[in-house]
């Protein structure tokens, strides 16, 4: 009988996993914007610029950001399903009313902007702290599942959005899109629950000696923020997000003026980057389980310091392998949201890693906003990429001594600052 209920948890958590990555899947979505932006700027005329259109996602972005938070909070206190089905209902229904945005920009920033991006953020965190605690045998590996869904939202979205545009118009695809987006979170929002308090694996047991990588206690959200290393971790996502959205917001332009391509074949290596992006989460999240986290991260930061270093003499020789180059970087941006809820769970413990990590994903929102803003303000001073991609790969070779140095808080060191910790 116990092996029975063993085996029935086991298929019960698989079934979670993928409600989760359904779920992380119709929220990536968002990510396929850039295929409603030029619709909605000829939607709201001339007078309507790129920018303004393009103020709606940022305003999502940031939403996101904060919500993600709010919804860890809240997860620790009802439980995952009801938060999940806020988020459901809070995404699908601002999209849907999106619709109705024709008269005004700003009820699109209200509607696609901050509603749907509200909803957003409550639901990302979901899934990734959840399925930790289903999965502490393979905490890498599912977290890098789950956003990987994310990440391949806008990529399986957005032809499907295009095609609705061209032939309906884009206020009615957002009509039909917020109810698709609706069913699909609701629906896997009712798989959405937490495993029994003390289960584990069949044949698992956590390693509890001293070397670990893990620090075997649960901390409560302030205990976390009493040690150093929950500000490590900030400042690793952090950097991570600021490098690789360097690529992402620019990789039209450095197409262009690097690889000497027309313009569109550079929209090409936007799609292609988008694919190692979703790639990178899973691949790089799965390797953590391997090599640990500390050492994927270590690798990044000194792989993407080579890239950028090589991408102004290699990309202009050859499209293709600065295309290349560029899905490498794009990669590590991913492997960074799929590693890092795991390495949180490592640290802090999967029991309050909603909290832990959902104002951890802040990093996200600054370093969203920051990374633009930088290489920009390089581009401007220096003159070109080449100058900009310098100080962004020294950037990288120092920030490379965060993952080396830090560690585990000290076993010595918890009892004060958690709450429930585990033997």
């Amino acid at each position: 009988m116990a092996s029975q209920a063993a085996d029935q948890n086991v298929t019960n958590r698989w079934i979670i996993a993928v409600a989760g990555i359904v779920m992380q899947i119709a929220l990536g979505a968002v990510y396929a914007w850039s295929v409603f932006r030029v619709p909605l700027a000829e939607a709201y005329g001339a007078g309507t610029s790129v920018s303004a259109v393009n103020t709606t996602f940022s305003i999502a972005i940031l939403s996101l950001g904060f919500a993600a938070f709010f919804g860890g909070l809240w997860m620790g206190r009802s439980g995952p399903r009801i938060v999940a089905l806020t988020s459901g209902v809070l995404y699908g229904l601002g999209i849907f009313l999106a619709s109705f945005a024709s008269p005004s920009i700003f009820i699109l920033y209200l509607t696609y902007g901050l509603m749907a991006g509200i909803g957003i953020g409550l639901g990302y965190i979901v899934p990734l702290a959840t399925l930790i605690k289903w999965f502490p045998d393979r905490r890498g590996f599912i977290t890098g599942l789950a956003v990987a869904g994310f990440g391949a939202g806008a990529v399986l979205t957005a032809p499907i959005a295009k095609q609705l545009v061209f032939s309906i118009g884009v206020f009615s695809t957002f009509a039909i899109l917020g109810i698709i987006y609706l069913v699909m979170v609701v629906g896997a929002a009712f798989f959405m629950k937490n495993p029994p308090e003390g289960w584990r694996p069949e044949g698992w047991e956590p390693d509890t000696n001293e070397s670990s990588d893990r620090s075997g206690v649960d901390f409560e959200l302030g205990g976390a923020l009493k040690t150093w290393q929950w500000y490590v971790l900030w400042a690793m996502l952090f950097l991570n997000v600021s490098a690789g959205i360097a690529i992402i917001v620019e990789a039209d332009p450095i197409a262009q003026e690097l690889g000497g391509v027309s313009p569109a074949v550079a929209a090409s290596l936007v799609i292609i980057i988008s694919i190692g992006n979703g790639a990178g989460r899973f691949l790089w999240a799965w390797l953590s389980d391997t090599i640990g986290r500390k050492w994927v991260f270590l690798t990044m930061y000194l792989l993407q310091a080579v890239l950028f270093f090589l991408i102004p003499t290699v990309g202009t020789a050859s499209f293709f392998l600065l295309a290349l180059l560029c899905i490498i970087i794009v990669s590590c941006y991913g492997g960074g949201f799929g590693t890092m809820p795991a390495f949180n769970a490592d640290y802090f413990g999967a029991a309050n890693v909603g909290k832990i990590y959902g104002l951890m994903i802040t990093a996200w929102g600054f370093g969203g906003v920051l990374g633009p803003i930088l290489i920009s303000y390089i581009i401007d001073t220096t003159g070109g990429y080449t100058g900009a991609f310098y100080i962004i790969a020294g950037m990288l070779l120092v920030s490379s001594i965060l993952p080396f140095i830090v560690r585990p808080p000290k076993r010595t060191d918890e009892a004060p600052q958690a709450e429930g910790a585990r033997a």
